[in-house]
């Protein structure tokens, strides 16, 4: 139901909405996100062509030269069941923006003929999943991890298809803009709320000396 809110929500300020969405029930989720008024699917773990098919399967109206497998169900995007099946219907389908994280080290070494699946329209490099799948878990900032993420977003402007880049904050944003990039995510929900923890957590610590509180709240990293 939370997808049918977020849908709504979008839609009364005019908003285009996004969800990322893992390869186990992919098509399920993409789906049910779609018929609840989202119009971007960003898909992760593609590894083959065939995996960059079925997304794009998963998003696209069965209907001839779409590749899709999609019908019609009982979701938002059919209004009263009087849209299900329309012309609009299909159309609105064929128009959702499918999006594919290169993170994966078969995924970059196939990237072309993953790129060449007709309906993928944006790509996005995943440095973490990326390094690991190289053995260089952690090194974001590795050359041979720096050197894929040129390749994708080259390849991708090459290909005619919009790269997409994840930034903590827009000062990391020059040199992509300079390749070209045009889309951008920055910053993420629980990155925001540690920030201001942090900065307001120090600054109340340093105004109290000798507090409990300094020797307090010793947890791991990560948690929150």
């Amino acid at each position: 139901h939370d997808l049918d809110n977020l849908g709504r929500a979008l839609e009364l300020k005019n908003l285009g909405g996004m969800i990322k969405i893992e390869q186990t029930q992919f098509t399920h989720q993409a789906m049910r996100a779609i018929g609840s008024g989202f119009q971007s699917v960003l898909f992760a773990d593609v590894r083959t062509v065939a995996d960059a098919e079925s997304c794009v399967a998963a998003v696209r109206a069965e209907t001839p030269g779409t590749g899709g497998r999609l019908g019609v169900g009982m979701r938002r995007d059919v209004g009263t069941v009087l849209e299900g099946g329309s012309p609009a219907y299909v159309q609105a389908l064929n128009e959702v923006v499918i999006a594919i994280m290169v993170e994966k080290r078969e995924c970059v070494e196939n990237l072309e003929a993953i790129l060449s699946v007709k309906g993928i329209d944006m790509v996005q490099f995943g440095a973490s999943d990326y390094s690991m799948s190289m053995g260089l878990t952690g090194q974001r900032s590795h050359p041979d991890i720096k050197r894929a993420e040129r390749k994708t977003i080259e390849t991708a402007l090459k290909m005619g298809l919009h790269p997409r880049v994840e930034l903590a904050d827009i000062k990391q944003a020059a040199p992509y803009l300079e390749m070209g990039v045009k889309h951008f995510c920055i910053g993420w929900d629980v990155r925001v709320l540690y920030d201001w923890w942090r900065t307001n957590g120090e600054g109340m610590r340093a105004m109290l000396p000798g507090s409990k509180l300094a020797a307090s709240d010793k947890k791991s990293p990560g948690t929150y």
